[in-house]
C-alpha cells in the first residue's frame, strides 16, 4: 500500500538526528509522487578502509529506506576526495592512501554495502568522484573555493580545536568540504545522507548547489552508533566493532556483549521493529534484558545470513555461555610438540594479534588451556594433540600435533 507523504516523512525521520529541513523534505516528495519521478540520495563513502561495519549500516539502511520507497540511491565513492582526506573527527592531518589502496577498498565496500542496499539498476547508480573532480581545471576549483569565505570554514569544530590547540590546518583540507559540496552539483543531488560527524559538509553542499542554481539538496544526519565499549564510537582501529562480514557466532556473540542500556539505540538504528515494541522489549518491567538481548542478536544476524543461520548462533552462545560447554566447531592448528612459551601458542594460533595482546589477556585471566587459567605469557608449554586454548569468551583454537 502506498504510504502518504506524512508517514513516510515519520518513516524517514526515525532514528534521525536533525533534517535541513523536514518542509524542504515534505515539498520534494510530494512533487515526485505527483510527477512519478525519482529522487537522487546521496551517500558519499571515502574508501579509507577496506571493511564495512555495523556503525556504517545505520546510514546506508536509512538510504535503503529511501530505496523502498521507490527513489534512487546514488553512492558516491570518492576515490579522489580520499587522496585529500577527510579531517572529520581527525586531532591530525589524514594520511593520502595510494591509488591501489583505493581501488581494493572501494571494490570492497561496494560489495559490503550490496547486503543492504537494493543493488537493482533502477535503485541504485555508482558513482566516483574521480569521474568529474580529476577533470577541474585551477580556474574551476578557485570558482568553487570562491563559493565559501574562510571564516565560514572555520566554523567547523575540527578546524577549531585545532587551531586552539595550537595544531596545524593546512589549505588543502579546506577543499575537502568544497568538493564534497560539488559531488552534490554533479549528480543532482536531492537527499544527501549522513552521520552527525558529516553535518558540516554536508550543508556545505547545500550551500555549493544554491551557488550553481541547483534546489538545495535535504540534508539528513543520523547518529554515531557507539561500539562494544559503550564509550566511543564504533570503529574497527578501536577494536569496538561489528563486522558485517563477520560469522554469525562472531556477530551473535558480540551483540550479547553490549550493556543493557545500549540496546534501546541498536534496536532503533540497526532492526526494523516498530518504536511501540522496542520500548516494551528496553523495559526490564515487561521483558527480560537477556531476552531482548538475543531477540536483538537474531535480528542483525538474520539481516546477513538469514534466520537459521540466527538460531544456529544463539544456540551455540547458550551452549558456551550458559552451558560452559565447548562449540562445536574450533578452529584447528597443527603444531610440532616442541616446548613454546604461552606468547608464542597464542600467537601461532591466531587468538591474538601481537604480543603485548597476549601479556594484556593473561593479566586479564582471560586465557585458559585445557580449563586452566594461565597468568604468566612467558611460561613454556608442551603442546599435546587435542588441546584446547581458549581466549576471552568467544576465541577458541584446538591443536593437532
Amino acid at each position: 500500500m502506498t504510504k502518504t507523504v506524512t508517514e513516510q516523512i515519520q518513516l524517514l525521520k526515525r532514528g534521525t538526528v536533525e533534517v535541513f529541513t523536514e518542509a524542504e523534505l515534505a515539498e520534494k516528495l510530494t512533487k515526485a509522487a505527483k510527477t512519478n519521478t525519482q529522487l537522487r540520495i546521496k551517500l558519499g563513502l571515502d574508501p579509507t578502509s577496506p571493511d564495512i561495519h555495523l556503525g556504517h549500516t545505520v546510514v546506508l539502511r536509512k538510504m535503503r529506506q529511501f530505496q523502498d520507497l521507490g527513489h534512487k540511491a546514488v553512492l558516491i565513492i570518492g576515490d579522489y576526495t580520499a587522496r585529500i582526506g577527510d579531517p572529520t573527527g581527525q586531532n591530525s592531518t589524514r594520511p593520502i592512501l595510494s591509488g591501489e589502496q583505493i581501488e581494493q577498498n572501494a571494490k570492497t565496500y561496494f560489495e559490503q554495502a550490496g547486503k543492504i542496499l537494493d543493488t537493482s539498476e533502477e535503485k541504485l547508480e555508482v558513482r566516483y568522484n574521480g569521474e568529474w573532480l580529476e577533470k577541474l581545471t585551477l580556474m574551476e576549483l578557485i570558482q568553487i573555493a570562491a563559493k565559501k569565505t574562510v571564516a565560514q570554514m572555520l566554523q567547523r569544530d575540527t578546524f577549531k580545536k585545532r587551531l586552539q590547540a595550537d595544531i596545524d590546518v593546512y589549505t588543502h583540507e579546506f577543499l575537502y568540504p568544497l568538493m564534497q559540496g560539488y559531488d552534490s552539483v554533479m549528480i543532482k543531488s536531492d537527499v544527501e545522507l549522513g552521520g552527525t560527524d558529516q553535518t558540516f559538509n554536508n550543508l556545505v553542499g547545500r550551500d555549493i548547489q544554491k551557488a550553481y542554481d541547483q534546489q538545495p539538496q535535504i540534508v539528513i544526519t543520523m547518529p554515531i552508533l557507539v561500539g562494544l565499549d559503550g564509550k566511543e564510537k564504533m570503529s574497527k582501529s578501536k577494536g569496538n566493532y561489528i563486522g558485517v562480514t563477520d560469522r554469525p557466532n562472531d556477530m551473535f556473540g558480540k551483540v550479547m556483549s553490549i550493556s543493557d542500556d545500549m540496546m534501546e539505540n541498536y534496536f532503533t538504528l540497526l532492526t526494523d521493529l516498530p518504536t511501540e515494541k522496542i520500548a516494551e522489549l528496553v523495559d526490564p518491567d515487561k521483558t527480560h534484558p537477556k531476552e531482548a538481548k538475543v531477540l536483538l542478536g537474531k535480528t542483525i544476524v538474520t539481516q546477513f545470513y538469514g534466520e537459521a543461520a540466527a538460531d544456529a548462533a544463539a544456540g551455540e552462545f547458550d551452549k558456551v555461555f550458559a552451558q560452559k560447554q565447548l562449540p562445536d566447531e574450533i578452529p584447528e592448528f597443527e603444531l610440532s610438540a616442541e616446548p613454546v612459551s604461552i606468547k608464542q601458542l597464542l600467537l601461532a594460533c591466531k587468538l591474538v594479534e601481537t604480543g603485548g595482546e597476549a601479556k594484556r589477556m593473561c593479566a586479564q585471566a582471560a586465557v585458559t588451556i585445557d580449563g586452566d587459567k594461565i597468568s604468566d605469557p612467558n611460561a613454556q608449554i608442551t603442546p599435546t594433540e587435542g588441546m584446547i586454548i581458549q581466549v576471552g569468551k568467544r576465541k577458541f583454537a584446538r591443536i593437532k600435533i
